[in-house]
């Protein structure tokens, strides 16, 4: 049985004053859920967050990473920067794919880098709109999970969070058809790829999830929880997404 896993990303908001209250809201609001809960938390607000956060069951990720360990790569975080401060980083999120050239290659490295740290990783994948449109969903998720997770050792450490990026803060949000109907397709390339760990791997959905559709959509059989954008910055919105996915 796999623990349903809800984690906001907060992106680019929050001062350090505001993330501070929104993680200590996020921790009384989520207090008793059946579900694992982590933030995304941006990373000027990691130390500050984990102080908040500490001895709550709540998890502390980072937004992105680098795969080399250190050198001359101006404004890039590494993994042995990132473990003091939290337990989850995402690698491969739609934004940074779509907006900083973010590759399928990058991705497997980044996800190299932090199977062999002591994070957790949360892979993003999914398609664009034309994609979609194109009937190219498919051969757009085989490409992304082949190219982001072969060659690599996998393990229910690993979360895949589908993210139709046509869904991610339009409004728009997958019907839970078409959202169990993609996240399953996922579970059957993870059982090629890695068919020891598969179905132990838990899928996220990401996409406009809010208080109003979870329920719907954490309930099916493929989805073991959300990544959550904008809902995320609100504490009680936040905190019934994740009582949603207890029920």
């Amino acid at each position: 049985m796999r623990k349903p896993f809800v984690a906001g990303n907060w992106k680019m908001n929050t001062t350090e004053a505001e993330a501070v209250a929104l993680a200590r809201g996020v921790a009384e609001a989520t207090s008793g859920a059946a579900c694992d809960v982590a933030v995304g938390v941006p990373f000027p607000h990691l130390g500050a967050v984990r102080d908040a956060l500490r001895g709550t069951p709540v998890g502390v990720g980072a937004q992105d990473v680098h795969w080399e360990p250190k050198g001359a790569f101006t404004g890039e975080v590494s993994v042995a920067m990132l473990e003091d401060y939290c337990r989850y980083v995402i690698i491969g999120h739609s934004e940074r794919r779509q907006f900083f050239g973010e590759t399928d290659d990058w991705v497997n490295r980044k996800l190299a880098a932090v199977l062999a740290s002591k994070l957790d990783p949360i892979v993003c994948v999914g398609e664009l709109l034309e994609e979609r449109r194109g009937g190219l969903t498919e051969k757009v998720l085989y490409r992304q999970l082949r190219a982001g997770l072969t060659g690599l050792t996998l393990s229910e450490r690993v979360t895949i969070a589908y993210e139709p990026v046509w869904a991610i803060g339009t409004g728009e949000t997958a019907t839970p058809e078409v959202a169990q109907q993609a996240c399953a397709y996922i579970r059957g390339v993870l059982r090629e790829i890695a068919p020891a760990a598969a179905d132990a791997m838990r899928i996220q959905y990401g996409g406009s999830v809010n208080a109003e559709n979870a329920l719907s959509l954490l309930s099916l059989p493929d989805i073991d929880g959300a990544l959550v954008g904008g809902a995320s910055l609100k504490a009680d919105q936040f905190g019934a997404i994740c009582a949603s996915a207890r029920a």
